[in-house]
């Protein structure tokens, strides 16, 4: 039997007084599924990723993540309900000044609060283990006690998937992951994130606006365009020309 790790019945959502940034859009997730969100620029791509966490919440229709519908849940139960999740942005929003492992300590504060998890030196044993394990991982063991400010843009964005992983979780989000970096950095970051997510069988939800990495790395293409689902089709099954016509 499936189990659906996200589903979306009628959402609809809008700003102020403009038009719906989308509206009547329906969709589910199967668990361990890798789905691309792709579409032109102001479709509504970022904005339906924080719908589907409940950042923010839709004018009409609902959202299940992991099982729960978030329109059930108070605030408590509802950033319980996040912990579960990662989210990998396209800033990477580490902290210059701390370390490497600090800020992938950070990946825990979800599921626990207080100041023993802001500082490597104050975390438990068990946290600053299992950052190194992610950080062995990414490939950046080495540099765990390397300020956030003396990395490189793709050594930044290593860290920020490990902060993501560190709390193994079930459902990840990922918003233009590869956004700021250059052709080859991004490849390699696009790459091993993908190699991650599918070792761990983490269900996975991306946007990006490189075609080929959504085509490559997505099983699945979800293509929003004026406010609905355009296309919704598994990758191999997406012609260019469909794409091209998403971005007409």
């Amino acid at each position: 039997m499936q189990v659906l790790d996200l589903q979306a019945k009628e959402l609809a959502k809008r700003f102020g007084s403009g038009a719906p940034v989308f509206s009547g859009l329906e969709f589910s997730i199967t668990q361990g599924d890798c789905v691309a969100l792709v579409g032109a620029n102001g479709t509504g791509k970022s904005t339906l990723l924080r719908c589907c966490l409940g950042l923010i919440a839709p004018d009409a229709g609902e959202v299940s993540l992991l099982g729960e519908k978030l329109t059930d849940l108070g605030g408590a139960a509802r950033r319980a309900l996040r912990a579960r999740t990662g989210l990998v942005g396209q800033k990477h929003n580490l902290v210059p000044r701390l370390s490497v492992l600090s800020n992938v300590i950070h990946g825990l504060l979800g599921r626990h609060s207080g100041p023993r998890y802001w500082m490597q030196g104050l975390a438990p044993a068990e946290a600053r283990t299992a950052a190194m394990a992610t950080l062995t991982k990414v490939g950046l063991a080495d540099l765990a006690l390397r300020r956030a400010d003396q990395l490189s843009g793709g050594q930044s964005q290593r860290v920020a998937i490990a902060r993501a992983l560190v709390g193994n979780p079930r459902f990840l989000v990922a918003d233009e992951p590869c956004a700021s970096l250059d052709p080859q950095a991004g490849e390699e970051v696009m790459a091993l994130f993908m190699s991650l997510v599918k070792r761990e069988g983490v269900t996975v939800l991306f946007t990006s606006h490189n075609v080929q990495h959504a085509l490559s790395y997505g099983d699945r293409i979800l293509g929003l365009q004026g406010g609905r689902i355009a296309i919704d089709a598994a990758s191999a099954d997406v012609t260019p020309k469909e794409m091209a016509q998403l971005y007409a």
